[in-house]
């Protein structure tokens, strides 16, 4: 119902002002609620006059990518990265767009990168604690040897062949483990922040 409620309000604000802003907003919470195609089309329509709105981009683009129109996404989220290099929703948004093509030591390299710059975040400091304590369970469960192998988050995946260099099957399934817990993390992050920007704004 909160999300209903949002919704109807954002919409009825750009009812009345169709050159503001909250476009980005609206189609966001259109992109969190699973409304995709609706989220794409309110971002096309408010970046023809806010082209340069990068969180728009982006939502775009991760809508996009939810509708399955990867290469179209992966264009929306470069060109964000061109820009804002520390994007960390774009650089989540690819990681997923080499994922759904299957390039698991991209995905991973990506989704990297986004643990390397928001780990310092206190907020979320528990959440990769616990990450850490389950990447290293599933580490112990799939090693044949039963040995452990701690090195952060799924060791055998983070040490794994470099992109562009192909994966034994024993490392892919590692590498997607990996992404499976960085995901959920990365998650955590923007999920911490987008509910500080809503309490500033409230």
């Amino acid at each position: 119902m909160a999300d209903d409620a949002r919704i109807e309000a954002l919409r009825k604000r750009l009812q009345k002002d169709p050159g503001s802003i909250a476009f980005a907003q609206l189609a966001e919470e259109y992109r969190r609620v699973g409304r995709f195609q609706e989220s794409i089309d309110v971002c096309r329509a408010g970046l023809a006059r806010h082209p340069g709105y990068l969180s728009a981009r982006v939502t775009l683009g991760r809508a996009l990518l939810e509708v399955g129109d990867v290469e179209s996404a992966q264009r929306e989220l470069t060109d964000v990265l061109r820009v804002a290099p520390d994007n960390l929703s774009a650089i989540r948004g690819i990681g997923e767009v080499h994922r759904r093509k299957g390039e698991i030591p991209e995905a991973l390299e990506q989704f990297r990168s986004a643990f390397e710059m928001a780990s310092p975040d206190p907020s979320i400091e528990q959440v990769v604690r616990d990450l850490r304590r389950d990447a290293m369970a599933a580490d112990l469960t799939a090693r044949p040897d039963g040995g452990s192998a701690d090195a952060g988050l799924a060791p055998a995946a983070l040490t794994a062949a470099p992109a562009g260099q192909p994966f034994r099957a024993d490392e892919e399934r590692a590498a997607r483990r990996t992404l499976a817990y960085l995901e959920r993390w990365l998650q955590a992050v923007l999920a911490d922040r987008r509910a500080r920007l809503y309490s500033a704004q409230a």
